[in-house]
């Protein structure tokens, strides 16, 4: 077959840098097999390790090994909190016992359970949007990937910024629209490009986030929104990491910046402060109704579980109410002190939210990286390329409104003795 036998090369690579580096015919899934085989050789693979309980602030983990640890997790994005409330686990309990299970059938279908479309105006009246209406994913990912070829196709284009989301370059490949990229956050760049392309009288999408999960900076809305409308193009805004968190009354970054009723499709994530799974798509009811029958990952997948839905709709209800607000203000707050502890000592990037990012830049160490903090405590989420460009490889740590002062005191000292022991 096959790569290095006896050496540690592996560590050099990601596992898409060591499937294709080892010549001709050699079969990627074997390759990849021993990229995993390897790092467990060495005790290395710290990735699928089971979480023995809920997504609190302490959990046990345990690693493909056997071993069990005991960890500060700042790997889940349960931003606010929500997953194990009393309230909502009850509320998901209610509609597991009224509804059942799953939904057995697509949304289109006999899917949709009178709970959904209690959900969708719910999030209607959330989002102050009395116009709109709602179509829900099975996923997040699933809501770009059905909602994106289903609004542009061949002799449309979309232009996206470098820095987006897997999910909404892969819907815009899967559209067959022509496919532009302006620099991250580059409002003059985006223009230069919305002026040649406003000539071809072509539907245009631009699409942006809210937070930009890599480096945890917010997109600058405030000017890719009415720069697209200058020009005639439509807007998409992902406010994934951002929901129910940005913005006075949680709407995303879109409100934070004023521009929450310019943007022609919300799409926001079910799995991140809402603590559930899912996502959706809230735009102009046509479009909703459109995007609701030709979205195939949609029409062709099961609807999203009831259960889930209700726990999904009380989290919302404790959102929009004061408990939703101090959560809201706690977990600034905490991402704030945890980037003034850290700051000047590490590279932190442009982190401005509550994904506080450590570069550490040289993907060779990066799994003695992840062993090393989640020996010492601290588990967080790795990055590295192709996720990241070449030699910015990362880990973030995702703060929530639950972790406590001492807590993110010791989170940061693991940081600083990684660094130390690292030099980076």
């Amino acid at each position: 077959m096959t790569g290095p036998q006896n050496s540690d090369a592996y560590k050099n690579y990601t596992y898409d840098m060591f499937m294709f580096s080892m010549g001709d015919g050699l079969d990627e899934i074997d390759a990849f097999n021993e990229w995993v085989e390897h790092a467990q050789r060495d005790r290395l693979y710290c990735f699928e390790a089971a979480r023995t309980g809920t997504q609190k602030t302490l959990v046990q983990i345990q690693r493909e090994t056997g071993e069990v640890l005991d960890v500060l997790n700042f790997s889940s994005y349960n931003y606010l909190g929500l997953g194990y409330h009393p309230e909502v686990i009850r509320a998901a309990q209610e509609a597991i016992g009224k509804f059942g299970l799953g939904a057995a059938s697509s949304p289109v279908i006999s899917g949709t359970y009178s709970i959904h479309k209690e959900f969708e105006k719910a999030l209607i009246e959330f989002y102050d949007l009395p116009d709109c209406g709602v179509t829900l994913f099975s996923s997040g990912y699933g809501a770009n990937m059905g909602t994106i070829p289903s609004f542009v196709q061949p002799g449309h284009h979309i232009v996206m910024d470098q820095a987006s989301h897997m999910s909404i370059m892969e819907a815009a490949r899967l559209s067959g629209a022509r496919m532009h990229f302006f620099p991250h956050n580059d409002p003059a760049r985006l223009e230069t490009l919305l002026k040649k392309l406003s000539a071809d009288q072509t539907r245009v999408l631009v699409c942006a986030e809210g937070v930009y999960s890599s480096d945890g900076d917010f997109g600058r809305l405030g000017e890719i929104v009415p720069l697209a409308k200058k020009y005639g193009a439509y807007v998409l805004v992902d406010e994934a990491h951002s929901s129910l968190i940005a913005g006075e009354k949680g709407r995303g970054v879109a409100e934070m910046q004023g521009v929450l009723d310019r943007v022609d499709l919300h799409i926001i994530t079910f799995s991140k402060s809402f603590a559930g799974v899912g996502g959706a798509l809230i735009a102009n009811k046509k479009i909703t109704q459109y995007v609701n029958w030709y979205a195939k990952c949609r029409l062709f997948s099961c609807a999203l579980d009831p259960g889930v839905t209700g726990g999904m709709l009380k989290v919302l209800e404790l959102a929009r109410g004061p408990e939703g607000q101090q959560r809201r203000k706690r977990i600034r707050e905490n991402a704030d002190y945890l980037r003034e502890l850290l700051q000047g000592k590490v590279e932190l990037g442009a982190s401005q939210s509550w994904i506080v990012t450590v570069i550490y830049r040289r993907e060779r160490i990066t799994l003695e990286v992840y062993d090393f903090i989640q020996r010492n405590g601290l588990d967080a989420s790795i990055m590295e390329f192709p996720a990241v460009p070449k030699n910015e490889a990362r880990f973030r740590m995702f703060v929530t409104s639950e972790h406590t002062r001492p807590q993110l005191e010791r989170a940061a000292e693991i940081v600083l003795a990684a660094a130390r022991h690292f030099k980076f």
